[in-house]
């Protein structure tokens, strides 16, 4: 059992070191669309979430 574990971390090792990390630049344009269409979806809902509760409030008055 210890072997398999020493092989499982030997492998991901080597995997770790395969990978194409991506650069600051990269990371941070990425991190402002996230928050951007975070944004967007939230604003969007809210508008959605309005317009529900005012047609809920017409009918409920009348």
């Amino acid at each position: 059992m210890f072997e398999r574990l020493t092989s499982f971390l030997k492998e991901s090792r080597q995997e770790f070191q395969h990978v194409n990390w991506p650069t600051r630049r990269e990371t941070i344009r990425m991190v402002l669309i996230v928050i951007g269409i975070s944004l967007v979806v939230a604003a969007f809902l809210g508008a959605l979430d309005y317009l529900f509760l005012y047609l809920l409030s017409l009918l409920v008055a009348s």
